[in-house]
């Protein structure tokens, strides 16, 4: 997969990410730009979860909608 079809990848789910944690906000968003762990970093901050919840979270969203990076 390539940069542009992951870029493409993310903005087609960047909604379902801000339905599953509303806390993230746009510029959180713009920061993760599709990048993996940086959406666990984020999650982490808005929410205070453990990096290891935070991944498990991660991984729960990315097989319910088959998501890839």
């Amino acid at each position: 997969m390539n940069k542009d079809e992951i870029g493409g990848n993310w903005k087609q789910f960047k909604g379902t990410v801000k339905e599953k944690w509303g806390k993230l906000t746009d510029d959180d968003m713009t920061v993760i730009e599709g990048k993996r762990d940086q959406l666990v970093g984020k999650i982490q901050e808005r929410y205070g979860y453990e990096k290891d919840q935070a991944e498990e979270e991660v991984v729960d969203w990315e097989t319910r909608n088959k998501y890839r990076w």
